[in-house]
């Protein structure tokens, strides 16, 4: 790989990680670590063909073109993270991706396979809804900046800003909860 290639997977996995909260190759092996996947199959349930995968998780591609596609990332996120806490088992986390990979991507919000077992929607859920919103519409420095120009007169809604659209989901989690008193 030549010094300009070097610089442009560079680039990329910086617009993945202001996109995405962390380069795509990092997410995506954690998601096939956790949830006992392959390359190809992880593929399959995000609808992705194998290269196409493959460019995201080394950097030579930035972004996911598709909607529903971040959205079953969003989903296999929570998934993991289920899987991780044991809430979820491995047989009905099988299941789960099952119907991920069915999904067209609508509403996350109303989606039965991302809730709690109560049937409302987790924190985390809610929280990497927010985030995916408010990254569809601008990139991390776009809304850094904006929370900056509202900082002066508007202080609660630059750290809304900020910490959802350019902050850790994390961090974000953290905002939800102590604002849900």
């Amino acid at each position: 790989m030549d010094a300009a290639q070097q610089e442009a997977t560079a680039r990329a996995r910086e617009l993945q990680r202001s996109w995405y909260g962390e380069p795509l190759g990092a997410l995506f092996r954690r998601l096939i670590d956790d949830l006992g996947l392959n390359q190809a199959r992880l593929a399959s349930v995000l609808g992705l063909s194998a290269p196409m995968l493959s460019q995201l998780m080394s950097g030579q591609r930035a972004k996911i073109g598709n909607p529903a596609v971040v959205q079953r990332v969003q989903a296999l996120q929570e998934l993991s993270s289920q899987v991780a806490d044991g809430t979820v088992s491995a047989a009905e986390a099988a299941e789960r991706m099952e119907e991920v990979k069915k999904s067209s991507g609508g509403s996350v919000l109303n989606s039965t396979q991302t809730t709690a077992s109560s049937g409302a929607p987790t924190v985390r859920r809610v929280v990497r809804e927010i985030q995916s919103l408010l990254r569809s519409v601008a990139g991390a420095g776009d809304i850094i900046d904006a929370a900056d120009t509202l900082a002066p007169t508007h202080p609660e809604l630059a750290e809304f800003l900020r910490v959802y659209g350019a902050g850790r989901t994390a961090e974000a989690v953290a905002h939800y909860e102590a604002h849900q008193s």
